[in-house]
């Protein structure tokens, strides 16, 4: 009986917002006709109820409680006074549905993402509703309003699938321990047998291939397909790390892809005609145009980002403003104090290897290396700065969009660490694999920066800085699932960014 009152006050609570809002100034219901639910309520509630293929969750809309009660209205149960109260309620969940499904429920700011997320105040979910009911469309209507991305759209079908695998029998026993501290191929294990039904179940192995004895043939394949789309090293061999990707349930994916979505939802994409995003677990920088409605990525590179025990890339939206040809280094304090200032000390010919200078307060540059200077550096008064050349840290072309954290994209002179698979090796700010693509992409319409003159500038040595003629946003985002060609990609959870905004779902 409490639990049935307490559900009944929830109600109540529900409708005050309607109560107060503008749908609250109409007389006649929006979802009643003759003292009956209409069938465009029956629609509405067909939309709470399937909120999970949105990554959402009904019970957020009091779907059970008004489905309920609708269906007491349905026979004739509730008074004209009920009626108005349940009438108010399904407007106020359809409202904070169309709120979650467009804007996202949680705040990125609050999981250390500093996005200019901008609600779309201008959306009028009361007039929204009122169109969509007058016009006999509310299904529809609400099916539109949901993200226009196609990721939006490869994620929920990806959610789909791995939802109808939660509860697989594959994955009712745990793959047994392995022989040694890994598995070659030509080896045998007990653990094949279920090791090819998880691998037939994810769509990694053909079905119907027979089980061999060894690990050895199509297994193999696929068990490099699952490694590749789990951000592994994909040689075949069966590892602690492959095995414990192995172990993740369907379930664990469901919820991983919810995260993905909800990220989805107030991550800003697709804010201009050109833009540049970098997905910081995947480790890749995009580059693309939006024509017609539609993504057309010109540019897909490598990108190393800030390591995930101290120096973590932040999470944000800028516009790049400028680019700049043969760069100068300022070098960081943190990283003259920690790390340059102790190997000058140790290594005095470093100085004029690496080409460093100092600069003074006034901005005098000093090019002579001694222990007062250092100690300058070290009481924050001097600091140390690289001249452009080849062994300059930002190679030869910077991209620069100003913020708070001063992060830019840059090329390196070091690019060995691009064969990693995993590549979170920098200080925080991101290098990038092709530079001259992504130079081209950055100049597209500025006059006379040709693919000979770009390079020319690279390699001058001096620096040149270039203003944009149009500011070109650059998004650092972060998701750990990815639809690529309709497979689905899995990454680790680089900084625990999706263990904070699980936390934070829950604790709504």
């Amino acid at each position: 009986m409490f639990a049935m009152t307490l559900k009944y006050f929830r109600l109540l609570l529900l409708t005050l917002a309607f109560a107060t809002g503008p749908l609250a100034r109409a007389e006649a219901p929006l979802w009643f006709a003759g003292g009956r639910p209409t069938a465009q309520a029956g629609q509405a509630l067909e939309v709470l109820s399937a909120a999970p293929t949105q990554g959402l969750d009904p019970r957020d809309y009091d779907t059970e409680l008004i489905s309920q009660r609708m269906t007491q209205a349905q026979q004739g149960q509730l008074d004209e006074a009920a009626q108005a109260i349940l009438d108010g309620a399904l407007t106020a969940a359809l409202q904070r549905y169309l709120s979650d499904l467009q804007d996202g429920r949680v705040d990125p700011r609050s999981i250390h993402a500093d996005f200019d997320v901008r609600r779309a105040a201008s959306r009028d979910s009361d007039a929204l509703l009122r169109s969509a009911v007058a016009g006999q469309r509310v299904a529809a209507a609400l099916r539109e309003a949901e993200p226009r991305l196609p990721m939006y759209a490869a994620l929920r079908t990806a959610l789909a699938r791995y939802r109808a695998l939660a509860g697989h029998s594959a994955w009712e026993a745990r793959l047994p321990a392995l022989p040694g501290r890994k598995l070659a191929p030509g080896q045998a294990w007990a653990g094949l047998a279920l090791l090819a039904r998880r691998l037939d179940a994810l769509g990694d192995l053909p079905a119907g291939t027979a089980v061999p004895d060894r690990l050895e043939g199509a297994l193999v394949t696929a068990l490099r397909a699952f490694q590749e789309r789990h951000g592994l090293t994909p040689d075949g061999v069966l590892g602690q790390a492959t095995l414990l990707q192995l172990g993740v349930t369907p379930g664990e994916r469901v919820r991983q892809i919810e995260l993905a979505l909800e990220r989805l939802r107030w991550t800003p994409f697709l804010q201009a005609p050109r833009m540049i995003v970098v997905n910081v677990p995947e480790f890749v920088l995009r580059a693309y145009e939006v024509r017609e409605g539609k993504v057309d990525v010109l540019v897909t590179m490598k990108v190393i980002v800030g390591k995930a025990m101290d120096t973590r890339t932040p999470l944000f939206d800028e516009d790049m403003r400028f680019v700049e040809f043969s760069p100068y280094w300022n070098v960081p304090p943190s990283i003259a104090r920690h790390e340059t200032v102790p190997r000058l000390r140790r290594d005095p010919a470093y100085f004029s290897q690496q080409g460093f200078e100092f600069v003074t307060p006034a901005g005098q540059v000093v090019s002579t290396l001694s222990a007062a200077h250092l100690d300058a550096v070290l009481h924050g008064g001097w600091r140390i700065r690289q001249r452009p050349g080849a062994h300059n840290a930002l190679g030869g072309i910077k991209f620069v969009f100003p913020n708070r954290d001063n992060i830019y994209l840059h090329h390196t002179p070091a690019p060995a660490l691009f064969a990693r698979d995993r590549r979170d090796f920098s200080h925080g700010c991101i290098r990038v694999e092709e530079p001259m693509a992504l130079a081209r992409f950055v100049l597209q319409g500025e006059a006379g920066w040709t693919e000979d003159r770009i390079r020319a500038a690279m390699d001058k040595g001096e620096s040149n800085v270039l203003r944009l003629s149009q500011p070109l946003p650059v998004l650092i985002a972060y998701s750990t699932v990815i639809v690529k060609g309709g497979r689905v990609f899995f990454y680790p959870d680089l900084y625990g960014h999706d263990r904070l905004l699980d936390q934070a779902l829950r604790q709504r």
